[in-house]
């Protein structure tokens, strides 16, 4: 969420990582069993209460504009309302959400228009604030879009999914490509064929309307302070951020401008309260014994083990979303694909996925797309398409010396070769980094690891250009796709055209010729079945390519106590904060 994303986006890597009728439907995964809500009220569920929330990792940006992370999607879509949503049980199928239906594409795919409903308003924490009450518009939609070209926000998919008109010189002022023909219109031209996979963005917080009125001013300053103090945003969910002490705690309170009959979110809890910084081993024994409480990021394993054993109703199990380890495609040693196969060949991912919890947690991974997004069974599926260096989960050094040999290394290995590698400091990361490094180390290279924590190896090495040249390895970077189609799993990761400054998710700064021109085609075509077929071949492409070592496919692990209905939502395989409850 992604991821990512939203969702896609950077997937966690912490230790471990109006209301309708109906009732509640269960859909086992792993050993315990996951709740979606297929309409609410559930039996089990009630209105009222306070949750408390417990988070091993920091969120890392709460600006909706700068938003490209799992956690900080769980907070963004509680507390706003974007262009489309995805009900929790359904990451396939986007809803109209400020929206009034779907979005309207032109027959050349430039073009996109998107009608609003109306009548909806601001929350603030100030009630005398000039904004509080008063409408969304779609100037609002209009500059959330323009500010996501502000270098002073650092948005990390705009250009990539929205290729607008004026949008390459733009700075975070007028765009030509984005026009309001009236106060709920806003009308979107591309430079190409884009509008298809711009209207499955459309569910990600960029499309969050910000009043110019409220952030403009924030925006001049670099970064932009509307980012610092999450308060002081204009609200459309559910609810309202009240108090946030970054990296330490949050708490959400009910948006009383909020009107529950154009929404479907149910928001049946009264509030929230965030503790951020847990102790990972702590935090899953919390959640075992006491009520009232729900961890927001994935557990540690020692906790996944506890829950699935013992209490398997109170964890969930998510499919979605991949890890890999990016080899610097930019220079050497890993500048040479036949090195980078011996890097995937010696790898045991096997111990990798041991550490992380077993099967219970996640597949060993044989290609880039994961389970259940179209194009997994096109490129091979479980077992993946055959090459000899992806073969042997466990590592297998003669196939790794043959392709050192083949890359000039007459011995088979690259004794003394000193290369840098950036990893996670929180288990089982961690653990997984220390993998790596004993892995990489059996070619030879001598290895200076350097771990750090969750949010900063993300936020100032493994998404930052200006350090990942100078980087040959980032351990386990994670990503969940933004929206369900496989140009979300892999052209943000692997395509040479979506390298950025900042806040990018290509962190092996992979620019290959002929996939970033493969991925160009693959991104116009329509008819779902051939789009499945083509990016399955580019997946395959990826691995021929050695573009990273792909090594999981996660079932993402969620715990809460037994007097919570955790809700999780499929889009971000974290829980729907807008649909958990109490009973």
């Amino acid at each position: 969420m992604a991821a990512s994303v939203a969702i896609g986006a950077c997937g966690s890597n912490n230790a471990s990582s109006s209301t309708s009728s109906g009732g509640t439907s269960t859909a086992s995964s792993g050993s315990g069993s996951t709740k979606y809500a297929s309409g609410l009220p559930a039996s089990d569920q009630k209105k009222g209460g306070t949750l408390k929330v417990l988070s091993v990792e920091s969120f890392q940006h709460l600006d909706p504009g700068t938003s490209y992370f799992q956690l900080d999607f769980t907070i963004n879509f509680a507390t706003h309302r974007a262009l489309y949503y995805h009900k929790p049980d359904d990451s396939t199928k986007a809803i109209p959400d400020l929206a009034d239906g779907p979005p309207q594409i032109s027959a050349d795919g430039k073009t996109l228009t998107v009608k609003l409903k109306s009548g909806i308003k601001y929350g603030t924490n100030d009630p005398k604030s000039p904004i509080n009450g008063k409408e969304v518009t779609a100037a609002d939609v209009k500059y959330a879009f323009e500010r996501g070209l502000n270098p002073h926000i650092a948005n990390g998919y705009e250009s990539i999914y929205f290729p607008l008109v004026g949008g390459a010189k733009a700075k975070g002022g007028d765009i030509a490509g984005i026009t309001t023909p009236d106060a709920h219109t806003i009308v979107f031209k591309f430079t190409k064929n884009a509008a298809a996979t711009a209207a499955k963005a459309l569910v990600l917080p960029l499309s969050i309307p910000v009043p110019k009125s409220v952030a403009g001013s924030m925006d001049k300053k670099n970064p932009s302070t509307y980012d610092a103090d999450p308060t002081k945003q204009a609200f459309t969910g559910p609810y309202m951020i009240s108090q946030y002490s970054a990296g330490k705690s949050l708490t959400l309170v009910r948006n009383p401008q909020w009107d529950g009959s154009t929404d479907s979110r149910p928001a049946y809890l009264d509030k929230m309260t965030f503790a951020i910084g847990a102790d990972p081993n702590v935090a899953g024994q919390q959640v075992f014994a006491s009520p009232g409480l729900l961890q927001l990021d994935t557990p540690a394993a020692p906790a996944v083990k506890k829950f699935a054993t013992q209490k398997p109703q109170q964890i969930t199990f998510s499919p979605l979303g991949n890890r890999w380890v990016s080899l610097n495609y930019t220079k050497p040693p890993f500048n040479n694909v036949n090195v980078r196969k011996a890097a995937i060949a010696i790898m045991d991912r096997t111990a990798m996925q041991r550490v992380r919890g077993g099967a219970a947690v996640g597949d060993v991974a044989s290609h880039f797309l994961s389970p259940g997004i179209p194009g997994f069974d096109e490129a091979g599926g479980m077992k993946g398409e055959g090459q000899d260096y992806v073969a042997n989960p466990s590592g297998d050094a003669t196939v790794a010396a043959k392709y050192m040999k083949a890359a000039g290394y007459a011995s088979g290995k690259a004794p003394g070769t000193s290369i840098l590698m950036i990893g996670d400091n929180s288990s089982p990361a961690k653990e997984d980094a220390l993998i790596v490094k004993d892995s990489l180390e059996k070619l030879g290279f001598k290895v200076q690891a350097k771990l750090v924590e969750h949010s900063v190896f993300y936020s100032k090495y493994c998404q930052q250009k200006a350090q990942l040249v100078k980087i040959d390895v980032c351990a386990n970077f994670g990503w969940l796709p933004d929206f369900f189609d496989p140009y979300a799993m892999l052209y943000v990761n692997f395509s040479g055209k979506a390298i950025v400054p900042v806040n990018g998710n290509n962190p092996s700064l992979f620019n290959d010729p002929a996939v970033n021109a493969a991925m160009d085609k693959a991104a116009t075509i329509a008819d779902d079945t051939a789009r499945a077929k083509a990016w399955g071949a580019i997946d395959k492409m990826l691995v021929d390519k050695a573009a990273a070592v792909p090594w999981f496919w996660d079932k993402q692990a969620g715990i809460a106590s037994s007097n919570v209905v955790s809700v999780i939502a499929k889009w971000n395989a974290d829980a729907d904060l807008s649909y958990v409850s109490l009973k």
